[in-house]
């Protein structure tokens, strides 16, 4: 069996949520995704499952849903092909209902460029691409 990550997320409105990422990219993958849930494929080896609520608590037992609005437990980086990526994958974001800013990383943007998206719960992405050799 290959290697793959599942991030699983909940959200408060599946249909929202599901347009929300194929706008930034990401494919539906309609064999998993029913009305508890939405399968959103990155790569062969990244799915973003997106979780009702109700859905989502099945498998957390007595804990709560986090409001990734207000608080955080996670943040998701993604790599991406160049600068250009990293800004049309924020701009868009920011463009079909979530949002998104710059960090300061300490290093040259010819060296890492990135910046901290939310989807419209809140969740936290990290869009980042890396230079290994300092220039594009």
């Amino acid at each position: 069996m290959r290697k793959q990550v599942f991030i699983n997320l909940p959200v408060s409105d599946l249909g929202r949520s599901k347009m929300f990422y194929e706008k930034l990219g990401f494919t539906n993958n309609p064999d998993f995704t029913d009305e508890n849930a939405a399968a959103m494929v990155w790569s062969d080896e990244i799915y973003v499952m997106l979780l009702t609520h109700d859905f989502y608590k099945k498998f957390i037992g007595s804990r709560q849903v986090a409001d990734a609005a207000t608080q955080s437990g996670v943040l998701l980086a993604l790599t991406m092909d160049s600068p250009a990526a990293v800004q049309k994958f924020a701009d868009t974001a920011k463009e079909n209902g979530g949002d998104c800013y710059k960090v300061d990383m300490g290093m040259p943007e010819n060296e890492m460029f990135g910046y901290e998206v939310t989807d419209p719960d809140g969740n936290h992405w990290e869009p980042l691409w890396m230079s290994f050799g300092g220039s594009e």
